[in-house]
């Protein structure tokens, strides 16, 4: 009796189990589903990108705007995605640490200083006047000129690659100022988690800030100054590439992690450990392990930018968006052509690079982000900043057209952006009708040539069979006079 019941209570238990495994099953298993359907989504919208001779990271964000919250709400909830995108920004500063030249930097040290200092000045300026104007808080305002001084790295360095420049003089200044950029991103964001809705306290941003610039500036010199470091059990793990993936992103997000503790950004914690690694003696075995894990969490990033975007609120100030969108990419496309110019850079230099920082980059979203958790970003003011830098991330690719027309007619030796501007319309007016007279000539110089190849061919004949008749000719007469001789 009692075996009869512990086998019944089993049953049911086992009963209960398999029901409640079936049960979280079919949602995971519909998770599962949308999470294949957006990653092909974002396959196809690149693969498209690419087939249009553009950067596929283009793709990604409309991947994200069509299948986003506003979009066809294939993703209503975001949080996961966003967790992978800081994940990505972490890996991205890591990355771009390993990659950065001590040498290559510090001979570019005074200009990329100089010009991402003046975009950053400016920029505030700017934004601050337009605060005052509006009746926006000087807290605001000031996240705003940070949001809008920042360009992209990623877009920047595509641009330039596909132009052949990235490792000419034009990309050895652009890349210069984004890595200046890049580490001002660490005391923009102490200076953004410090405004919250509590006083802000200017000399405890102030001690974070020089805290943080010092010790990285020390870092720097000291490691500019030794041989490479010695990784503890590097003979060990240089070929594991397990090991050197795991231990590498240990390292990024331990490294972020205690950044964020001590009260800095973890961006910052995570750029610190991307240089220690790339002045080892691993840094050539590391790079080519985290640089796959980069690039997914990278598309997850843009696929994120494309979820954070309101159709709703775009479509409702549609011109307010378009407008901000294209005075920001011009305002920053003359000032950065100004500085590069004004700190020492030749005409086709400064062209070519400045139109390469023209948008605002992907660090803006985080300085967004940030400025909204600390409240002190209204809502609108947010959904204003990630469109417009969107947006200007999305026009990235038709910029990239200009500046390589601009850069091939800077090449033909004219002295002057006018002269320039001037040719650069006047091919793109005439671009369909010098296509035509150039078929109408390559048309008739190939008639041309098949004529004169006819006319040899009849030629070789003839003189062919002028030959054999003189040759057949010869043979008759020397066989008469054979046979007329015997009858002498």
């Amino acid at each position: 009796m009692q075996e009869s019941i512990e086998e019944s209570n089993g049953r049911r238990l086992l009963e209960e189990t398999v029901h409640k495994v079936v049960s979280e099953a079919v949602p995971h298993g519909a998770a599962l589903s949308s999470i294949a359907f957006v990653a092909a989504i974002a396959v196809i919208m690149g693969l498209g990108l690419i087939r249009l001779r553009q950067p596929p990271l283009v793709g990604f964000i409309l991947a994200g705007v069509a299948l986003g919250p506003t979009g066809f709400g294939v993703i209503a909830n975001s949080d996961n995605v966003n967790l992978l995108a800081e994940m990505g920004v972490l890996i991205l500063l890591f990355f771009i640490g390993m990659e950065l030249s001590l040498k290559a930097f510090v001979l570019t040290l005074r200009q990329a200083v100089l010009v991402a200092g003046g975009q950053i000045f400016f920029a505030l300026v700017v934004a601050v006047l337009i605060g005052l104007a509006l009746g926006i808080g000087i807290a605001e305002s000031i996240i705003l000129g940070f949001i809008i001084a920042m360009s992209s790295t990623v877009v920047a360095m595509k641009m330039l690659d596909d132009m052949g420049v990235l490792r000419g003089e034009e990309g050895r200044i652009a890349v210069g100022v984004l890595i200046a950029q890049d580490i001002a991103v660490v005391p923009m964001l102490i200076f953004v988690s410090s405004f919250g809705s509590r006083e802000i306290d200017i000399w405890e941003v102030a001690f974070k800030v020089i805290i943080a610039v010092g010790f990285l500036g020390g870092l720097l010199w000291w490691l500019g100054r030794r041989v490479k470091l010695r990784i503890p059990f590097a003979e060990q793990i240089e070929n594991n590439v397990e090991i050197l993936a795991l231990g590498s992103l240990a390292l990024c997000f331990s490294a972020a992690a205690a950044s964020g503790l001590a009260g800095l950004s973890p961006v910052y914690g995570a750029f610190i450990a991307g240089i220690l690694i790339g002045n080892s003696t691993l840094r050539s075995r590391v790079i080519p392990v985290i640089e796959p894990i980069q690039s997914v969490l990278l598309v997850v990033f843009f696929l994120s930018i494309g979820l954070l975007m309101d159709l709703t609120f775009i479509w409702n100030n549609l011109l307010l968006v378009i407008a901000a969108s294209l005075a920001v990419i011009a305002a920053k496309s003359i000032l950065n052509i100004a500085l590069l110019r004004l700190t020492g850079s030749d005409e086709q230099t400064a062209l070519i690079a400045g139109l390469s920082m023209a948008q605002i980059g992907e660090f803006s979203f985080v300085l967004a982000a940030a400025g909204l958790s600390a409240a002190a970003l209204s809502g609108d003011a947010y959904r204003l900043a990630i469109a417009v830098t969107a947006i200007s991330l999305l026009i990235s690719p038709v910029w990239a057209n200009m500046a390589r027309r601009v850069e091939r007619v800077a090449t033909a030796g004219l002295t002057s952006y006018r002269e320039a501007l001037i040719e650069a319309y006047a091919t793109e007016i005439g671009e369909v009708q010098r296509g035509r007279q150039a078929v109408d000539r390559a048309v008739f110089h190939a008639r041309l040539r098949y004529r004169a190849a006819r006319l040899a061919l009849y030629q070789r004949r003839t003189e062919k069979a002028a030959k054999q008749g003189d040759e057949t000719s010869g043979e008759s007469v020397t066989s008469t006079d054979d046979s007329e001789q015997p009858a002498q």
